[in-house]
């Protein structure tokens, strides 16, 4: 007898140590069980004070099943539709809303997508954008956006799939054929990075020169510091050469904490004038 083998639709890792990486495979039974422990445990490893956001990677997706597209909608919004259905007749809409749960407490979110992320993918994508609570990166989604109903034949011998409704986004935007636009296109470009050594030759620093004065005032603490600066810019470089979209929505969470950590800072206390010196005497 033949094993079945079941595949994880989630995977995720915390990335640069503040940022969590969810890569959503496809939409099965276990797709949102699997997408809240993802969260559940990322939060665990990174502080929410250090927590920069979520990248949500549903590149190459092809979809699945509606109702888990709806829950993990409902996984990253608060409130506010999520998709609707419609067919012919008015009476025929069906409409999906969020259930007032953001279980990533409203931390930012980038969603990749490309021409691989179809259906329920897109119907994730579409939600998260239309209620302004994700921003789209990477390619065009697929456009796959009916609905269609199997109806087996009298003599049983087969089916007839008939198309019988579309999928909308909560804006009216219809999917199907249209896709779902990106909010900064980014094609999927490699890269190329440098070697150490070649890096070496193109740039030198204050440590490489010969005869430099060395810090030995440097603490424990210190070079444990620069060791994990050194590393986390060649896992940079390498991710620039492997994965040029992922690497865009890295930075761009970066510089999202940035801009936000500075509007929160409080203002910098200005010294007091000093007093007016006197008028000369005529």
């Amino acid at each position: 007898m033949r094993e079945i083998i079941r595949v994880r639709p989630v995977s995720y890792h915390a990335d640069g140590g503040n940022i969590g990486y969810i890569r959503i495979s496809s939409f099965n039974e276990q797709t949102t069980d699997e997408l809240k422990k993802a969260i559940v445990d990322i939060s665990k490893q990174i502080p929410s004070e250090n927590l920069a956001g979520y990248v949500i990677d549903l590149r190459n997706n092809p979809g699945g099943l509606l109702d888990q597209a709806v829950s993990v909608s409902r996984t990253f919004m608060a409130r506010g539709e999520i998709v609707s259905t419609r067919g012919r007749r008015p009476e025929e809409t069906q409409r999906f809303a969020a259930r007032g749960g953001d279980l990533t407490k409203g931390k930012p979110l980038i969603v990749l997508i490309n021409g691989g992320s179809a259906s329920a993918s897109e119907i994730v994508a579409g939600a998260l954008h239309d209620h302004n609570r994700a921003t789209l990166v990477g390619t065009r989604s697929f456009g796959k956006g009916s609905v269609q109903t199997i109806i087996p034949l009298g003599s049983g011998n087969g089916a007839m799939r008939l198309t019988t409704a579309r999928y909308y986004t909560p804006s009216g935007r219809s999917i199907q054929a249209l896709g779902i636009s990106p909010d900064i296109v980014v094609p999927q470009e490699q890269a190329k990075v440098l070697d150490a050594s070649k890096q070496d030759n193109q740039q030198t620093s204050e440590s490489q020169l010969k005869g430099i004065l060395s810090n030995d005032s440097m603490t424990d603490a210190e070079k444990k510091q620069y060791i994990a600066e050194q590393k986390a810019a060649a896992d940079e470089a390498k991710l620039r050469g492997s994965d040029f979209q992922l690497a865009y929505a890295v930075d761009l969470l970066k510089g999202l904490a940035v801009a936000n950590a500075t509007a929160t800072a409080p203002a910098p206390t200005s010294a007091p004038a000093a007093d007016a010196a006197p008028a000369p005497a005529n």
